[in-house]
């Protein structure tokens, strides 16, 4: 593709996208490009239709809700990790959100027992299991007011498989209509599923997120073409495209986004697979359908 055409596509693209996974300042552990606020606008400027906000360590309802003020042409939207900072798997805070206009729900992320175990921090992690391996009451409450809210549960950082696939069964039993595994390819993050393994998640119900920053050399220069290759064979209906960007080191989250779609059109995929895995399916996340 001519890079006149490839500019104008990805153009096509980035107006009207939806990024579902970025981070923004202020941040206690790593610097970040951009804070709420500029991500909102730039976001804006680029003609994008709404924009997840997410934070290892608080909630994002709230600035969500005060961008929404000054960004008025994009949905801004927040979401909660349930990490140590949090109470952890706490319910009471997935309610408290819920109610206050969280989209999103993430299971563990630095605090996930995998994370804190590989980093050989002090304390312990969470998990989702109990010794048996079976899981915790607490988790099919948080599964419940999930549902009740009709908003997206994404696994996080809990790790290995069996964790996921504990929570993928029990939300497929229970009926939970949005399930998103978070960035399986993330080579640090110790899922990395075979494609058989992502077609039985996907068959149960969820959908499965890729984000783009595991692509970055300061990450794990994981090779953009194996997205491809996966999506093509578990399916682009069951999956969506996110920058998981914020990060000093990177490009601003928009650049990113535009960036991504720009190196999957040069992969391979066709306008009409990216429409459907940065626009439709994260519309029908968000409901803005």
């Amino acid at each position: 593709m001519a890079e006149a055409g490839l500019k104008a596509m990805t153009d096509e693209l980035v107006r009207g996208g939806i990024e579902m996974h970025i981070h923004a300042a202020p941040d206690s552990i790593r610097d970040r490009s951009v804070n709420a606020l500029q991500a909102g606008l730039q976001a804006q400027e680029a003609g994008m239709r709404a924009v997840v906000l997410k934070s290892h360590e608080y909630p994002t309802t709230s600035i969500a809700y005060i961008v929404n003020q000054v960004a008025k042409d994009i949905k801004i939207f927040g979401s909660i990790s349930l990490n140590h900072e949090v109470g952890g798997l706490n319910p009471y805070a997935v309610e408290t959100h819920a109610k206050l206009g969280a989209k999103v729900v993430w299971l563990p992320t630095r605090s996930a027992a995998y994370d804190w175990k590989k980093k050989n921090l002090p304390g312990q992690g969470i998990s989702v299991l109990d010794a048996d391996d079976k899981l915790l009451p607490v988790v099919r409450e948080i599964m419940e007011i999930v549902k009740k809210y009709n908003i997206i549960l994404g696994t996080g950082h809990i790790a290995p498989l069996k964790e996921v696939m504990a929570v993928v069964d029990e939300a497929k039993k229970m009926g939970l209509p949005k399930m998103v595994i978070t960035h399986p390819l993330e080579l640090r993050g110790g899922l990395n599923p075979s494609i058989e393994e992502q077609k039985v998640m996907v068959s149960k119900g969820a959908m499965i997120e890729h984000c783009y920053v595991p692509c970055m050399p300061e990450a794990c220069s994981l090779d953009p073409k194996r997205v491809v290759e996966q999506v093509k064979a578990v399916g682009v209906k069951n999956c969506f495209l996110s920058t998981d960007f914020g990060q000093a080191e990177n490009a601003n989250p928009t650049e990113g986004f535009k960036s991504m779609i720009a190196t999957y059109l040069k992969l391979g995929f066709t306008k009409d697979e990216m429409e459907i895995m940065v626009k439709k399916n994260p519309a029908k996340l968000l409901d803005l359908e």
